[in-house]
């Protein structure tokens, strides 16, 4: 297991609102290295090309990457299949795609607001993972965010992505905590299941 890790923030969100995961992160024995970007102003493309010349800087890392981040670390590992990674932790990421996103996009102060990440969140990405290194994914259930002010989502959700776009194919494992999906950055429960995950490529059941 690597002691670095990567961590990307989703869309609309400065380096700093990792602050606090990264600590949690920390404690726990690892090194952890932000990477920050711009989510409305350039895409995902672009983002994977930057965040691939960081992730070579900081040299073998585990990612924990929150909503847009983890399309952006997807694309990445997709593309730089030569990188060595360790284990790979996603929070709340659309990777198929967001209903609430697609509402918000509907209107022109929301199509501002998504900027070059508008396709994201109305198609998401390739959704699977074909790499050997193990791929974890936390969706929270606590509906409190942005996407309801949109309309009621149906099914389980943390208040901006539903728990069934959050699904990659190949990933090893889900796990559903009751978070909302800006909270889940600043829980210890999240925190502590992601450092689970990155040291032995598995949620701790116990903790559940």
């Amino acid at each position: 297991m690597s002691r670095e890790v990567i961590l990307v923030p989703g869309l609309w969100m400065a380096g700093f609102a990792m602050l606090r995961l990264g600590a949690h992160l920390s404690r726990s024995g690892l090194r952890c290295h932000t990477f920050g970007y711009s989510g409305r102003a350039r895409p995902l493309a672009a983002h994977a090309e930057r965040l691939a010349r960081f992730a070579r800087s900081i040299g073998p890392a585990g990612y924990v990457a929150h909503s847009l981040g983890g399309l952006a670390v997807l694309e990445m590992l997709e593309a730089e299949r030569s990188l060595e990674v360790g284990a790979v932790v996603l929070l709340g990421a659309p990777a198929r795609g967001s209903l609430s996103g697609r509402r918000l996009a509907r209107a022109g102060i929301g199509r501002w607001m998504l900027g070059e990440s508008a396709p994201l969140w109305e198609e998401g990405r390739r959704a699977r993972w074909t790499r050997p290194e193990p791929l974890g994914v936390i969706a929270g259930t606590l509906p409190i965010g942005l996407g309801l002010l949109l309309g009621s989502l149906p099914g389980a959700n943390d208040g901006v992505v539903r728990v069934e776009e959050t699904e990659v194919e190949g990933m090893r494992e889900r796990l559903l905590l009751p978070v909302s999906h800006s909270a889940m950055l600043l829980s210890a429960r999240v925190a502590a299941q992601c450092a689970a995950f990155l040291r032995a490529g598995r949620f701790d059941a116990l903790a559940r």
